[in-house]
């Protein structure tokens, strides 16, 4: 979108940004602007042009968002932690509250990357459960972490920004791999969720149900787990029976379905729906998917998203 028209940036910039009190005010500049967005809710390149100043609050829970400017400049996090936008230098917008800005004149680019996905990868690169990714938006990025993720944008961007539109696929993996960015460019730590252990779980069945809680993000099957803790399929399940009275398949499904309901309390019906949720967790026969969770939890998954 594109125009010179105050009162329908403010608009358009609110919405664009889930932001509030947005006070436009112009520059010596003549007034224009104009706002390109390419992606999805997992992921979007947007580029941003605006002739003018701009102040406002955000709050971006759900997703990382890192911005850079090329011209103008401005501050982020007002009275608090606050950084400085200056042509060059990539900054990550804080993700546990909300913050206020205070833009001038400014070439903006940003890249958002749905929160799941970059603490998915958070996980794999650190072999743990995943947690919740904490950046820290104040530590400026070192000048090889800021090369590594400009050449990171210089790759992608004209793939994701051109005219040949990209499937569901290769926007995930453009995704996985500027989440792999992220991390890498912005000091951050994981603040792993307490794995809810079995009453009776000990020694190697302990391990594997650790191990369960880790990788379930993962293809994984009770063959792969009984590898891990160096036992037999056929001792696994005899080592379950016997400590917790469940069986490994039934653990692995059940710490799977704990993982659904997570994501469909915290989504959004107007853009998440159950089958993509479940799918995503391996759950690949919806109906009997749909069972599973009532037994499970009471209620159907569709009243957990709608709720």
């Amino acid at each position: 979108m594109t125009g010179n028209d105050l009162d329908a940036a403010r608009t358009l910039f609110e919405d664009a940004y889930d932001a509030s009190g947005f006070l436009p005010e112009r520059s010596e500049r003549p007034f224009g602007y104009r706002f390109r967005t390419v992606g999805d809710a997992t992921m979007s390149f947007r580029s941003t042009r605006y002739d003018a100043r701009m102040v406002g609050e955000v709050a971006s829970p759900d997703e990382f968002v890192v911005t850079w400017v090329s011209d103008g400049g401005g501050v982020v996090d007002v009275g608090r932690d606050e950084v400085a936008l200056v042509p060059g230098r990539p900054v990550v917008f804080p993700s546990d509250r909300p913050f206020r800005f205070d833009l001038m004149d400014v070439r903006q680019n940003l890249v958002q990357v749905d929160r799941t996905v970059v603490e998915r990868v958070a996980a794999e690169v650190h072999g743990a459960e995943p947690g919740t990714v904490v950046l820290d938006h104040a530590v400026a990025p070192g000048v090889e972490a800021a090369r590594a993720w400009n050449l990171h944008v210089q790759e992608w961007a004209p793939v994701v920004l051109g005219a040949a539109p990209m499937s569901v696929l290769a926007l995930a993996e453009v995704a996985r791999r500027t989440a792999l960015a992220l991390l890498s460019t912005f000091p951050h730590h994981v603040l792993t969720r307490q794995v809810p252990v079995p009453v009776g779980a000990s020694g190697r069945v302990r391990a594997a149900v650790e191990y369960m809680h880790a990788v379930a993000h993962t293809p994984i099957t009770t063959t792969d787990v009984a590898e891990q803790v160096g036992l037999s399929v056929r001792g696994l399940q005899q080592a379950f029976q016997r400590q917790i009275g469940v069986a490994p398949n039934a653990m692995l499904r059940g710490i799977r379905l704990d993982r659904v309901r997570d994501e469909l309390r915290a989504a959004s019906p107007l853009d998440t729906t159950v089958a993509t949720v479940a799918l995503r967790w391996g759950f690949a026969h919806l109906g009997r998917f749909s069972a599973a969770y009532a037994r499970r939890f009471g209620e159907y998954p569709r009243d957990t998203l709608h709720g």
